[in-house]
């Protein structure tokens, strides 16, 4: 990749997706044409709207939005998937004399992108099944538990009802014979415990609130508007379809997974939104742990002095690249 990509980073509910749209209309001020490649592993899925905040219709119809509403709920998608798809996009987009920002809060997703990781396999739908239904007979914390024996270190980074991770680790354990853990520390873009640069290709702008209890409060207040504006509602349809079960990434989302279960009877009103609020800080506290190992420029998203310097800082960058 020749010229530089712009890629907007941060945790969830901090604004992306903002930054980005007000980035595209003051380039087509300019003359420029941005286009916008969304890295969200929950704007894949068609008729996930309002849980994952997706853009409108009307943002969509105003700025060219890529990788979303592209799967079915009932499909699985990957970041060796999204990898290649970002690649190409970022090409064409080039090619067509457009500017593309890569733009989203799933790090796993941009470091397959930006690094790869050639020695993890891929997706395998037959171990997922399998693995699926054994969680069915057995629990995620008796799957957790077995996951302790085959893979302790990665366990150990687990909570017994990760079932999306736990059974990542289980299909590459079933897969390779070797534990996840070990295949991360041979990547080492993978593992995490160090900043490293970044290819000369990719400029990363982050957005990182300085105080966690106003993102947190934030995160609350926006589970709540979604209750508001139908959320429920559009979880009973996914429900009503008869083909989809938690089990799924898509219903294994942050506030689908619970809304779901409050729908089947497992929880109350209260308790689904407290298990959502602290599953929506929870996946905060995971993207920031990704964050901190990157090498990035680090902007506060509640401050709006700081945000002005960082649609500057966009801006120009986004310049330079017509």
């Amino acid at each position: 990749m020749p010229t530089k990509v712009l890629s907007i980073v941060g945790p969830t509910g901090v604004g992306k997706s903002n930054l980005a749209l007000a980035l595209a209309r003051q380039c087509k001020e300019l003359g420029l044409k941005v286009e916008i490649i969304s890295m969200d592993s929950a704007l894949v899925y068609k008729g996930m709207d309002i849980g994952t905040a997706k853009p409108s219709a009307a943002e969509q119809t105003e700025v060219v939005h890529h990788l979303i509403d592209i799967l079915d709920p009932s499909q699985h998608y990957s970041a060796a998937q999204f990898a290649s798809d970002a690649k190409e996009l970022v090409a064409e987009i080039k090619q067509r004399g457009s500017i593309p920002i890569v733009v989203g809060g799933t790090m796993l997703y941009w470091r397959a992108w930006v690094y790869g990781f050639s020695n993890l396999p891929p997706a395998d739908t037959k171990v997922r099944d399998q693995l699926d239904r054994e969680a069915a007979q057995i629990g995620w914390p008796a799957m957790h538990a077995k996951l302790a024996l085959l893979d302790p270190s990665s366990a150990e980074r687990l909570q017994p009802n990760d079932s999306q991770r736990i059974q990542r680790a289980l299909e590459v354990f079933a897969i390779t014979g070797r534990p996840l853990s070990d295949l991360f520390e041979e990547t080492p873009s993978l593992a995490g415990r160090k900043q490293e640069p970044n290819p000369d290709w990719v400029e990363l702008i982050s957005l990182e609130p300085s105080d966690r209890k106003v993102l947190h409060a934030r995160l609350e207040q926006r589970f709540d508007q979604m209750l508001n504006s139908n959320f429920i509602a559009e979880v009973e349809l996914l429900r009503n379809r008869g083909d989809l079960h938690p089990n799924l990434p898509a219903i294994r989302s942050v506030g689908y997974r619970q809304v779901w279960e409050y729908l089947a009877g497992e929880s109350d009103w209260e308790t689904m939104k407290q298990k959502a609020y602290a599953a929506t800080r929870q996946l905060s506290k995971r993207q920031m742990t990704w964050l901190r190992a990157m090498n990035r420029q680090v902007f506060d998203p509640f401050d709006s002095e700081q945000m002005e310097l960082a649609q500057k800082k966009c801006l120009a960058l986004l310049r330079g690249l017509s």
